[in-house]
């Protein structure tokens, strides 16, 4: 089972965010983090943890490193009985806000990987982007993880924003490989609505040659990739459960449930989640709802489609991608090679 805890507090607002962020909000932290807590309890209960131990814990937002580590601390000492022995223990953090007291608070609690919110070591484009930190924050914060001794480390870049170009991206690559990382996420940018960008779309190049360069250049220095965005000598298990569909918890303001085949949605609204925490909203699944996102999400990894979920009309046209080396295939699965193609090889199995 996995678990993923929303932070909902960040320095900034991003121009690209579409996630349930406060930058307005930081007086309601204890608060929130009591509320979380009876979240938690009551989630424990219902996803059985006793039966399902935690394989892997997640804390994202928002920014969790504007948290400081002592709020964390109730909660790290409900879930200990549920961790499984070697869970991955992962933060999101900001270069700005992840300082050496943090950090080290963190890995204290058991934290053992941390992933950075870089997106560029180009000071303009994180300007553009209103990102906080600048590029010497950024290396220097990941350089003092490694020495604190975190085992695994990540960071994040987009591309495809105006005016970005082969050199640029480079430049970002070649810099992100002289760091002590095994894991990088690479997204595309893309326009949300409600955003800072939504009233000016034209920031977003439409350039798939970058998408492929980012990919390959990546490749290049020895990270695989094993899903569309993300690439590593370590990969995620967390993000691999996702992709699984393996039942996880979703706690805090605007996180996401899932069991079985029920969605659970928390209210995302931080001052009504702070009054009622257990006010959750479900949604069911239906058989065919649940086959397109293994589907879907199966082609865009390495995770691949289990052949018995497949009608016998969905099989024969993934038996046609593979003899048009679209696909390949062994007993069990079908796997895709070009996850750039996901969408379109997803589209053609399900008719």
């Amino acid at each position: 089972m996995l678990f993923y805890i929303h932070i909902p507090y960040c320095d900034s607002k991003c121009h690209y965010c579409s996630f349930n962020t406060y930058v307005d909000k930081f007086d309601t932290r204890d608060d929130y983090m009591h509320a979380l807590h009876t979240q938690i309890v009551f989630e424990l209960k219902r996803f059985n943890a006793k039966e399902n131990s935690i394989t892997t814990l997640f804390i994202g937002g928002g920014t969790p490193s504007t948290v400081s580590p002592e709020l964390y601390k109730p909660i790290f000492k409900l879930l200990s009985p549920y961790l499984e022995k070697n869970a991955e223990i992962t933060t999101e953090a900001n270069p700005n806000s992840a300082t050496k007291e943090w950090l080290e608070g963190m890995k204290n609690l058991g934290v053992n990987r941390v992933s950075f919110g870089v997106q560029s070591f180009n000071e303009k484009k994180l300007k553009a982007l209103n990102r906080a930190h600048n590029p010497k924050e950024a290396k220097e914060a990941i350089l003092q993880a490694k020495e604190i001794g975190f085992k695994h480390l990540s960071l994040d870049l987009i591309y495809n924003y105006q005016g970005d170009t082969k050199e640029l991206l480079s430049h970002d690559i070649d810099t992100a490989f002289s760091l002590p990382i095994d894991h990088i996420s690479a997204y595309e940018l893309t326009i949300e609505d409600g955003t800072k960008f939504s009233a000016t779309p034209e920031v977003r190049q439409d350039n798939e040659n970058l998408a492929f360069f980012v990919s390959d250049e990546i490749e290049k220095k020895g990270f695989k990739a094993y899903e569309i965005s993300n690439f590593g000598t370590y990969q995620s298990k967390h993000n691999k459960g996702y992709w699984e569909i393996k039942d996880y918890i979703g706690a805090g303001a605007g996180a996401v449930g899932f069991y079985k085949d029920k969605r659970f949605y928390p209210q995302t609204n931080i001052d009504a989640y702070i009054k009622n925490p257990l006010h959750i909203t479900e949604e069911l699944l239906t058989v065919e709802e649940l086959l397109t996102e293994k589907i879907f999400l199966g082609l865009r990894s390495i995770i691949g489609i289990k052949k018995t979920l497949l009608t016998t009309s969905m099989q024969n046209r993934a038996e046609f991608l593979c003899e048009e080396n679209k696909l390949r295939s062994n007993t069990t699965h079908y796997f895709n090679e070009n996850f750039f193609l996901s969408d379109e090889l997803s589209l053609y199995i399900l008719g």
